[in-house]
């Protein structure tokens, strides 16, 4: 398990590198591998540590440099999202309340409490927010399906931030994923997404920690 945790962490950090690999290995099937990497990342419960955010800009920067059709990627990674969220969604509702109080080996109930403190605080535009937000991304369909979360809800929440999330970090890397300067320092770019990435969740995290240190 660590072995794979390091090779996960070792592809985002050079996630360019590993991506233009998979180009010249793969061609045109690449497209298959990426759109299986944000459905599952969004998808399955177990896969909350993918590369989303950096691998949306990536593929962006490599379709500036015409490796992909920018519409076509786009068009294709925003329905894994939004396949995923609904998977995420599905098994949720099967799984019911019951998750909250068994404890599951498979399931990190920290990061599903944590979530379910973003639906108490956002409601359903937490389906929106948490696309921007890794780890919380992936609990945040699956904390809906076992809140009973109205469908026709959810799937507007999920449509609009699938679309929002796939296309704005895709359009991002096509228009500066190749300039010079981030191209020269593109893993340091990456560790930025991340960071910007889970500051919404640590900023959340502190505000909770003061707030009971008050009440107390």
């Amino acid at each position: 398990m660590l072995e794979f945790i390091k090779k996960i962490i070792d592809f985002v950090l050079h996630i360019d590198a590993h991506l233009s690999e998979l180009i010249a290995q793969y061609g045109t099937t690449t497209y298959a591998i990426l759109f299986a990497i944000i459905f599952v990342e969004t998808g399955v419960v177990l896969m909350p540590f993918l590369p989303g955010d950096s691998l949306l800009f990536a593929a962006g920067a490599f379709a500036g440099k015409g490796d992909f059709n920018i519409f076509f990627l786009c068009s294709l990674l925003t329905i894994a999202a939004i396949l995923g969220d609904s998977l995420n969604y599905s098994i949720g509702v099967y799984f019911g309340p019951k998750v909250f109080k068994n404890d599951y080996k498979w399931l990190n109930k920290k990061h599903l409490e944590k979530t379910q403190q973003f639906y108490e605080k956002y409601g359903s535009k937490t389906i929106i927010i948490a696309r921007f937000i890794p780890i919380v991304r992936t609990f945040a369909p699956f904390v809906a399906g076992v809140g009973s979360m109205d469908y026709k809800r959810f799937i507007t929440y999920n449509i609009v931030g699938g679309v929002v999330w796939v296309w704005s970090f895709g359009i991002l890397g096509y228009f500066f994923g190749n300039l010079p300067y981030i191209k020269k320092n593109f893993t340091f770019v990456i560790i930025a997404i991340i960071i910007l990435s889970i500051m919404p969740a640590v900023i959340e995290v502190i505000r909770a920690r003061f707030s009971s240190q008050k009440e107390q």
